[in-house]
């Protein structure tokens, strides 16, 4: 999610080699292989936009149980550098969407997260965790307080089943106990659009003033005719962008016309992927997850600070103590040259010790350097720090590095 923080998508642990191998073949220009088992591809879902991707030659491939594109007729790299430099539309209908209703909604909410919900102002977001009980990250997810009486829930994809399941366990001991709180989830389409010209785009179909729709924040619109839209000033790629929530009746219309306007083209989880790690953010299964904390992911930030005085969310006697006395381990950036770093590569120590190891990697399209995050001990986390990776069994050069590795232009107002 944008830990994703955007809202990001977390794959299985299948999905997620799938999604690797399909990411390298499309970076190096490969053709697609077939999948291993045709009823496989006949058993994953489909987003309302399955067949517009086709159309537009989308190049479809299995990501979180979903068929979903990963390249389009452009190149990764010149869907990536049009994102940078224009904007682009990503289909994100598999990601869930949910209502949180009653009016204990908030404190429903906060037994599961690490978030102050009610410090939110009406229609302000905030990324949080879900957490367990030793401090380990279940998802990451984004909180809307909106002024309609709910919270607007999106998590990750790949822990659809998972977050459903633990948010429905603590409904009924909520209501067990006499609370009024009732979830909804969502049937609606969700599409990004991202990049530095989306308010130049989206305004042209808005009657309501986007200058005044700032970062992580929801406003109920009609956008180019279409009603019922909500619209969110975030995203998963360091860009100024939205999320726009649309029936799913309606979404294709919408999708042509903002396909229509000359700065935008459709991207996708090639462009996505490497987007989302030159601003570094976090995807789940590869650099969260339940055997990390958010202290050594790097994410004390998503902790309110009444959550760490009262420790009334879940793992808090394992994750506050942990905010003051440290980590033996740590979530990095890490930069280098030479041949691309990936996921399971080794880290090293200056001695060719081994220190840790890379989560997520790729070369960046903007940097022309390749860009990488991974966990490390403790004592090799500050930027700048020298050290190795381990690359086809060659100890390459690299070096600890400040995130984002691109600087984030969000909109702040």
């Amino acid at each position: 999610m944008w830990a994703r923080s955007w809202t990001g998508v977390g794959p299985s642990v299948v999905g997620r080699r799938a999604w690797g191998e399909a990411r390298l073949r499309a970076a190096a220009g490969e053709p697609r292989r077939r999948d291993a088992s045709s009823s496989a591809e006949a058993a994953s879902k489909k987003t309302p936009l399955f067949d517009f991707h086709r159309a537009h030659g989308g190049k479809m491939v299995e990501f979180a149980g979903w068929r979903m594109p990963v390249q389009y007729k452009d190149s990764h790299v010149s869907s990536h550098m049009h994102t940078r430099e224009h904007c682009a539309i990503f289909d994100v209908s598999h990601m869930p969407q949910t209502k949180v209703h009653g009016k204990d909604r908030i404190r429903f909410m906060e037994s599961l997260v690490v978030a102050d919900i009610s410090e939110l102002k009406d229609n302000q977001g905030t990324l949080s965790l879900f957490t367990n009980d030793k401090g380990g990250i279940i998802d990451d997810l984004i909180v809307t307080k909106t002024n309609q009486g709910y919270l607007y829930v999106v998590s990750n994809a790949g822990c659809a089943d998972k977050d459903s399941a633990h948010m429905k366990a603590r409904l009924a001991e909520f209501k067990a106990a006499g609370s009024d709180v009732d979830l909804e989830f969502l049937d609606e389409a969700l599409i990004a659009l991202q990049g530095p010209s989306m308010s130049q785009v989206l305004q042209e179909g808005l009657k309501e003033d986007l200058s005044k729709l700032t970062f992580m924040t929801s406003a109920l619109a009609t956008v180019f005719g279409v009603p019922g839209c909500r619209v969110t000033r975030c995203g998963y790629t360091g860009e100024d962008g939205v999320e726009i929530s649309v029936p799913q009746s309606r979404v294709v219309e919408l999708t042509e016309k903002l396909l229509a306007h000359s700065e935008v083209k459709l991207a996708g989880l090639g462009a996505r992927d490497s987007l989302r790690l030159e601003a570094g953010l976090c995807l789940y299964g590869n650099d969260i997850d339940e055997s990390t904390t958010p202290v050594e992911a790097a994410l004390v930030w998503t902790i309110g600070k009444r959550r760490r005085r009262a420790r009334d969310f879940p793992g808090a006697d394992v994750i506050v103590p942990q905010i003051k006395a440290k980590t033996a381990r740590k979530r990095v950036g890490l930069v280098s040259n030479g041949p691309p770093v990936r996921q399971h590569t080794p880290i090293l120590g200056p001695d060719g010790k081994l220190i840790g190891e890379v989560t997520s990697g790729c070369p960046s399209p903007c940097l022309k350097k390749n860009v990488a995050m991974g966990y490390v001990d403790a004592a090799f986390s500050k930027n700048g720090t020298a050290i190795q990776v381990e690359v086809r069994k060659k100890a390459v050069a690299a070096t600890v590095s400040k995130m984002p590795f691109v600087p984030a232009n969000y909109y702040s107002g």
